[in-house]
């Protein structure tokens, strides 16, 4: 009686791995195009808002004030103590220049293969925090600390001829007034999230280290601000708890179903009724 049951149910399952093969190859390919699409809107927003630049200085001389009142320790301090570190400012300007975007979007195509569950969450957690980034970039244009010698700050990136920006503020493809919040700093604290998250192993911890060297790395290269990384935190924080899968898996347990995978092999096996009465509850509820 229970084989007559089984046989059917597992017919079907071999015929659909094939067809969820390309379901899955055809999400793939979705999903990259929208992240494309994604960041071709956000570069073309981060273009309209660097029109700004003369908001942009007036903006971080009010910021440079306000940071001053709340005590924070200079930024031209810190990166003259970091540069009497040979070979620093070089390993700094490399991983402000080659890891932000590739390690994110290497994070999301593995999260996307491998945990699909926590990829839709995360997807969502990082458009989030990149669309208030653009609304903060648009309403409140900064000009980077590098762009001010005159108070002790030195583009690391522009002396040492590593710089991903135009000489020129106003002109190239990137938005050089694009400073707060940082999305270098939130992008590497959801990175961290997602990966602690979605993985088991004892050292996946160690991701925490992403996000603090991210931060003193835009510090160190006099690209951003103390407030820059603290905003971008600040919005990120509620962002990677309201977008959690964990969650919603809890949430969309069926009730019973632990009780039914406690229960005794011999009372879920007889005659399958067990697992067919508890189908088809929790199919109705």
């Amino acid at each position: 009686m229970a084989q007559a049951t089984l046989e059917p149910l597992s017919r079907p399952l071999q015929d659909l791995t094939p067809v969820a093969a390309r379901a899955r190859r055809k999400r793939v390919v979705r999903e990259i195009v929208l992240l494309a699409v994604l960041f071709g809107v956000y570069n073309l927003g981060r273009l309209i808002s660097a029109q700004h630049a003369g908001a942009a200085f007036d903006n971080a001389d009010e910021l440079m004030q306000f940071q001053s009142w709340l005590g924070l320790p200079s930024e031209a301090q810190v990166q003259q103590l970091a540069l009497q570190i040979p070979d620093l400012a070089q390993t700094a300007n490399r991983y402000y220049a080659s890891v932000h975007f590739p390690l994110t979007a290497i994070v999301l195509l593995w999260m996307l293969v491998r945990r699909p569950a926590e990829y839709t969450k995360a997807r969502w957690a990082l458009a989030s925090l990149t669309g208030l980034a653009l609304i903060g970039h648009l309403v409140f244009p900064l000009a980077p600390p590098r762009m001010f010698p005159q108070l002790g700050w030195i583009d690391t990136a522009q002396v040492l001829g590593q710089s991903v920006y135009s000489a020129n503020a106003e002109s190239g493809l990137a938005n050089q007034f694009a400073a707060m919040p940082s999305l270098h700093v939130g992008w590497a604290f959801m990175v961290s999230v997602f990966l602690i998250r979605a993985t088991a192993s004892r050292w996946r911890w160690l991701w925490i280290a992403h996000p603090v060297a991210t931060f003193a790395v835009v510090v160190v290269t006099a690209n951003h601000y103390w407030l820059d990384g603290l905003v971008a935190i600040a919005l990120a924080i509620p962002l990677v708890l309201i977008f959690d899968s964990r969650r919603v898996r809890r949430d969309s347990t069926p009730a019973g179903a632990g009780q039914l995978a406690g229960a005794p092999a011999d009372q879920v096996s007889a005659g399958g009724g067990a697992v067919a009465a508890s189908s088809s509850s929790a199919r109705t509820r």
